[in-house]
């Protein structure tokens, strides 16, 4: 389902996800279908991790990233599951043929 609020994503940023919403800044970003899938390819991701041990885990990882970088743009570039869904967001046939946990191979 998608929700639109400038209000609930962070500036700099077009879109979160949180399971099962995907909250964009502005109406119009809808036609974005790269947007639209790197977000869904965080839907699949929250799914397979049932959602609250996802949210631990890209906490912690940004943490360590952060640490590591001393970057809040580089730490989030590096996220695994940030990575995942920046490389494949273009393929809008990635979510048919991913595999379950595939974000693991971006670690």
């Amino acid at each position: 389902m998608i929700l639109f609020s400038k209000y609930m994503v962070p500036k700099g940023y077009s879109g979160i996800t949180i399971f099962p919403f995907v909250i964009l800044r502005h109406y119009s970003l809808k036609q974005d279908s790269v947007l639209i899938n790197h977000e869904k390819i965080h839907l699949k991701q929250q799914l397979e991790l049932l959602v609250l041990p996802f949210f631990i885990i890209y906490s912690f990882e940004f943490l360590i990233r952060l640490f590591q970088y001393k970057s809040w743009n580089l730490a989030y570039k590096q996220i695994s599951f940030e990575r995942e869904a920046y490389v494949n967001e273009k393929d809008l046939n990635y979510l048919k043929s991913r595999s379950f946990w595939s974000f693991i191979k971006y670690f």
